[in-house]
């Protein structure tokens, strides 16, 4: 895309990198860049966490010191929002949570479309929540028969709105986490464009064949990625999952604790 004035391409979705055609069942499948870096993400972050891992002694080395403090973070974070008995069974969920939530973000900055700005991604992840609170309903609720009556209270009055704040939790979580990093992307792009235009303007810009780069675009933009991206990514995941323990942990009575 030139960077001319009036050279502005929008903010579309992710792109189609290939598909599979005639599919039973399911007619064509569209393999989007999302499902790409996302799975490029999971391998790095599992060689990372294999690496973290590896050769680990007695005496602690530097990497595994790293590894133990972050283990430690996760565990007092549920600890502290959903209660000891369930560090070992929710810890190593948030922990892929967040991780994949701020990769998701930060590959912004490698020039590669960020995952989380992509809102299937975070209205999948808030349907694993939403089975996360419902599973705890039914399991510390009561059953069946518990979880109906919850929705009766505290007055009978409230059940339409209680069964509508059940469905809307996960979709509200979803498009906030999406909200936030789409709508940064969105800003960065609207100024980098802005900034295309007024260095034409005053003649400030380079051309190279087909290509032009505005002398305002160096260096401007990447100071705004530190809070689109950089801030703004890791604060999301940190909400995320923060949001993720607090929905669950309210599910569970003191006593389960």
């Amino acid at each position: 895309m030139g960077t001319g004035p009036g050279a502005f391409g929008g903010v579309n979705g992710p792109s189609i990198i290939f598909q599979f055609d005639n599919v039973p069942l399911f007619g064509t499948i569209y393999i989007t860049e999302t499902l790409v870096i996302g799975w490029i993400i999971v391998a790095a972050l599992s060689a990372l966490v294999l690496w973290l891992t590896h050769g680990m002694k007695r005496i602690p080395t530097k990497k595994q010191v790293i590894a133990e403090m972050l283990v430690t973070t996760v565990n007092n974070m549920v600890r502290d929002n959903m209660g000891p008995r369930f560090v070992k069974g929710y810890a190593p969920y948030i922990a892929t949570l967040f991780s994949f939530s701020i990769v998701g973000s930060l590959v912004s900055l490698l020039g590669l479309r960020s995952m989380t700005a992509d809102v299937n991604a975070t209205l999948a992840w808030g349907l694993i929540c939403f089975v996360m609170i419902t599973y705890s309903k039914f399991k510390y609720g009561g059953g069946l028969k518990g979880y109906i009556k919850g929705f009766a209270e505290p007055l009978p009055v409230m059940f339409p709105m209680n069964v509508l704040s059940e469905f809307v939790t996960p979709i509200s979580m979803g498009f906030r986490h999406f909200g936030n990093i789409a709508g940064g992307m969105v800003i960065t792009g609207l100024i980098y464009w802005a900034l295309a235009n007024l260095s034409h303007a005053l003649h400030l810009y380079f051309t190279v064949g087909e290509f032009s780069l505005g002398v305002l675009q160096v260096g401007i933009p990447a100071v705004l990625s530190v809070y689109f991206d950089l801030f703004s990514g890791f604060m999301q995941a940190f909400i995320f999952s923060m949001l993720t323990m607090a929905n669950v942990g309210n599910c569970i009575p003191d006593d389960k604790r």
